[in-house]
């Protein structure tokens, strides 16, 4: 085999492919590259890997820098620290620190899209890695009951989840919305408890995603007079609120 084609999510990616293929070093070929990566819209939709040609030289043949297409150098993205949305980003050594960034960006170009400025800082508790969001308007961006937070959330971490080796779960939150949220369904279980227990008949609650089900359910877990259960499929899934 005298020649190899490979693809990767970077160049320098591609070519070790193309390597590893040839079982040779660097400096046995040239290097041509066929198309630079593409990140697409917002990150999802459009993405286009690099594709490189490496192709064998003589063994005679001694290499020269010359000889060989230099590649791009790294962006300042991938070698240095960067600012996006307000956010510094610095070579931790954090297995996930590439896949928190370009989450980062994905939900930067999401609300400039919107028309709105917004800064992402990381969070990381025991419990989970958050990214609070702020600026200014934020409404538009959280949505009606969080519906539009929930949303990007669920693409931020497919887009996460594409850079990175091992599962990541991220939560994102704005203007402190997920605290709030909390405490509201918590003080509707208490009083929708109540109402089961004066009427004895079981209530059924409007649709609502898995995590605010769960709030729901652990609200309730160890009432004296009330059982919770869920009923539906997603995403009309309801919580059922009922007598013991």
């Amino acid at each position: 085999m005298s020649k190899a084609v490979a693809t990767g999510k970077t160049i320098e990616e591609a070519v070790e492919r193309g390597l590893t293929e040839l079982k040779v070093n660097r400096d046995r070929v040239t290097v041509n590259v066929l198309e630079q990566p593409s990140r697409g819209f917002l990150g999802l939709i459009g993405v286009k890997a690099a594709k490189v040609e490496l192709t064998l030289l003589p063994e005679n043949t001694p290499f020269s820098a010359a000889s060989s297409p230099s590649l791009p150098q790294q962006s300042t993205r991938e070698s240095k620290q960067e600012v996006v949305g307000g956010v510094p980003r610095q070579d931790s050594g954090h297995p996930a620190e590439e896949a928190y960034q370009e989450a980062i960006n994905f939900i930067v170009d999401v609300a400039k899209s919107m028309g709105l400025t917004v800064e992402v800082e990381i969070v990381h508790t025991k419990e989970s890695t958050t990214l609070q969001i702020s600026g200014p308007d934020l409404g538009l961006l959280i949505g009606r009951r969080g519906q539009t937070l929930d949303a990007l959330q669920y693409l931020a971490n497919i887009v996460a989840n594409r850079y990175s080796d091992s599962f990541i779960r991220l939560v994102l939150d704005a203007e402190n919305f997920r605290e709030r949220r909390k405490k509201t369904l918590e003080e509707l279980a208490d009083r929708l408890a109540g109402r089961v227990v004066r009427t004895r008949k079981e209530v059924v609650l409007e649709p609502m995603s898995p995590q605010e089900r769960k709030i729901i359910h652990s609200r309730l877990q160890d009432h004296r007079q009330v059982n919770t259960l869920s009923k539906g499929e997603d995403p009309n899934r309801r919580v059922v609120i009922t007598l013991k």
